[in-house]
C-alpha cells in the first residue's frame, strides 16, 4: 500500500504495507484506505499548523458546536480522498453530521479529536476513523492516527490491535503502579473526582481517543469521562475508532453506570459517559470500592 504523498518534514516515505503481505484478511483493502485517509488529514494538519486562521470559527457543526477552520479543512480532505478511492461509504462526521453516499457501511469520523489541544500546540490530537454499521458493536475496523507523533493505531474485528505494525495489549492491573485517565475541569461529575482520588497517578489529556488508546497499549489502567449535564459527554465520533482497538487489545468499554455501549448508535446526536478499562480486575475493584 502506498500513501501517495510525503508529509512535510518527514524523512521516511510512507509506502510500507500497513498489514504484512503474509496476512490475508478480507478487511485489508479497507484498512489501507483508512490509512491513506489518515495520512491525508495529517498532511492538512501540518499545512495549517502555523496558520493564524486555523482556529477561526467558520460554521456551526451538526450538533450546534462551533466548527474551526482546521476541522473544516480536515473534513473536506476526508471526503476528497473517499471520492478518489471510489468507495461509497456513508459518512458520519463530528462537524458535517451524516452524509449519504449510497453505501451499506458507514465511516465514523472525528477529523480532529482534541481540537483545543491542536490550537494551543499541546501534543494530544488525532484523526479518528472507524468503519462499520449501525452501532459500536458493528464497527469492523478502527484506525486512529496521532497527529503530533505520526503514530498509527488500528484494529480489525478478531484480528488483534496494533501500533505502527506491532501488536499491543492492555496491562495487568497493579495498584502500586496505577495510572488513570480522567476528564477534569468545571463540568466533570462528582464521580470523576472520586475516581481520580483512587488513582496513584492521574492524567487528563483532553483527547478521548488517545486516552482510550493509552489504556489499550498498557500506558494506563482505565479512563473515565463523565460530564454534567449529559450534553457535554462524548459522541460516537469520539469513541468509534479507539473502541475497536481497545476491545482487540483485551480491554472493555461501558458507560459510567456500568451499561454496555455495544448498541450505542453511530450518530452525532447521542452522547454518553465512558468508562474504559484494561484489566477486568480493575473494573471490579472500582465498583466494589465505590469509585463508580
Amino acid at each position: 500500500m502506498r500513501a501517495g504523498r510525503r508529509l512535510a518534514g518527514e524523512e521516511a516515505v510512507i509506502n510500507a504495507p500497513l498489514v504484512p503481505e503474509t496476512v490475508t484478511d478480507p478487511t485489508r483493502g479497507d484498512l489501507d484506505i483508512l490509512y491513506r485517509v489518515s495520512v491525508a488529514v495529517h498532511r492538512v494538519f501540518r499545512d495549517v499548523a502555523s496558520s493564524p486562521h486555523r482556529g477561526d470559527v467558520v460554521a456551526m457543526g451538526a450538533t450546534g458546536s462551533p466548527t474551526e477552520e482546521i476541522d473544516r479543512l480536515s473534513e473536506a480532505e476526508i471526503l476528497k480522498v473517499l471520492d478518489a478511492e471510489g468507495v461509497d461509504w456513508d459518512l458520519v462526521s463530528e462537524e458535517i453530521g451524516s452524509v449519504s453516499r449510497g453505501g451499506g457501511r458507514t465511516l465514523i469520523v472525528d477529523p480532529i479529536d482534541g481540537t483545543q489541544n491542536a490550537l494551543r500546540n499541546l501534543p494530544f490530537s488525532t484523526v479518528s476513523l472507524a468503519l462499520g454499521r449501525r452501532d459500536l458493536s458493528g464497527i469492523d475496523i478502527g484506525l486512529v492516527r496521532d497527529l503530533f507523533r505520526g503514530t498509527t493505531y488500528w484494529a480489525t474485528r478478531g484480528g488483534g490491535a496494533f501500533r505502527d505494525g506491532r501488536p499491543i495489549t492492555t496491562r495487568a492491573w497493579n495498584p502500586r503502579t496505577e495510572v488513570l485517565f480522567a476528564n477534569l475541569g468545571r463540568h466533570a461529575s462528582p464521580r470523576v473526582a472520586r475516581f481520580a482520588v483512587k488513582g496513584r497517578r492521574v492524567r487528563s489529556l483532553g483527547c478521548a481517543s488517545l486516552e482510550i488508546l493509552s489504556v489499550a497499549e498498557g500506558g494506563g489502567d482505565a479512563y473515565l469521562f463523565e460530564n454534567t449535564p449529559n450534553t457535554r459527554n462524548l459522541r460516537a465520533t469520539d469513541l468509534a475508532g479507539a473502541y475497536r482497538v481497545l476491545l482487540e487489545a483485551g480491554g472493555g468499554l461501558q458507560d459510567a453506570d456500568g451499561h454496555s455501549l455495544d448498541t450505542f448508535p453511530l450518530t452525532v446526536d447521542r452522547r454518553t459517559s465512558v468508562f474504559a478499562w484494561g484489566d477486568p480486575a480493575f473494573a471490579k475493584s472500582a465498583v466494589a470500592e465505590g469509585y463508580l
